[in-house]
């Protein structure tokens, strides 16, 4: 079946006008490691696992999906290992990038409860596009050339961040992706502009202590890219009685949102969140949905009494 390019705005506002290719995540407080190598639990025999699917702009055709896996555990109270793995598919197959990566992070002990952790990602991302079929407005056989040649390339890249943690508060700084690298080439005469740019995130967390059953924790995270406004997400959740959570975010001049997960059982947490498009996307769309799923598994059996995610 024929696709109609009517996605292809939306792909150039994606990845080349607004210059963020990664992904977005609301539940970027629990999702920290595929953010920042340096992320650490300082939880010795505990394996982390999650995985968070997110649909953004449903409804409007050829809007973005990811899938992101990741693994994270400490092998001391030294140091910790990873193992991230994000899809994000672009026009339901048009443009479909994977990249999987290894983390490594060592923490430094400053005394009390402070811990610096420094940390250092690699592995490589995987681009391929799927341009067969389509047509620029229905009813049109002619094709751009821009679109004419499939993609198909890989490429290494590596990253670095830096962790500052104690037991009700965090603060990070990190570069996933160093590497700056052409996704599409010039190739034949054709000018086709994918450059992958160096994203910069800073993030940070706080747990207040409201009552013996709530506690109030907001989050922050600012993403900066070249050839890009400063993306900012402001979060303010409620966790009741170390089960339920529930809170809203606000990504400036972008969406607000709405979050809730449940502690299913002590190690197991499943979570939604969705976004209500404010910019002038909101016309073509009906708003973002992102589920995410943690799971904990201790490794020696000895028990385990916090979240190694966002505290």
């Amino acid at each position: 079946m024929k696709k109609i390019l009517f996605f292809i705005p939306f792909f150039f506002y994606i990845a080349f006008v607004s210059a963020q290719q990664d992904p977005e995540y609301t539940h970027y407080m629990y999702n920290m490691s595929v953010v920042n190598p340096a992320y650490a639990s300082g939880t010795p025999s505990m394996l982390n696992l999650g995985g968070l699917y997110r649909t953004q702009w449903v409804g409007a055709v050829g809007a973005p999906k990811t899938f992101t896996f990741f693994g994270h555990t400490a092998l001391s109270d030294k140091v910790e290992i990873g193992l991230s793995f994000v899809s994000d598919d672009i026009g339901d197959g048009a443009k479909k990038e994977n990249n999987v990566y290894a983390d490594f992070a060592y923490v430094l002990n400053l005394g009390g409860q402070n811990k610096l952790s420094l940390g250092i990602k690699g592995g490589f991302s995987s681009l391929q596009t799927n341009f067969n079929g389509f047509v620029l407005q229905s009813g049109d056989t002619s094709t751009d050339a821009a679109f004419a040649e499939n993609i198909n390339v890989t490429k290494p890249n590596i990253g670095v961040g830096a962790y500052f943690f104690r037991n009700n508060f965090y603060v990070g700084l990190s570069a996933p992706n160093l590497l700056k690298a052409k996704q599409i080439e010039e190739k034949s005469g054709i000018n086709a502009y994918g450059s992958e740019e160096i994203h910069t995130f800073f993030t940070a967390g706080y747990v207040f202590q409201i009552n013996d059953a709530l506690k109030l924790k907001p989050a922050f995270m600012s993403k900066i890219v070249k050839g890009a406004p400063v993306s900012v997400d402001i979060t303010a959740n409620v966790l009741y009685n170390e089960k339920f959570e529930f809170g809203a975010a606000y990504r400036i001049d972008d969406a607000v949102s709405a979050l809730v997960n449940i502690n299913i059982t002590p190690t197991l947490r499943v979570g939604y969140a969705y976004d209500y498009t404010l910019s002038n996307l909101g016309q073509f769309n009906s708003g973002t949905h992102e589920i995410m799923l943690l799971f904990d598994l201790d490794l020696l059996g000895k028990g385990y009494d916090k979240s190694p995610r966002f505290f």
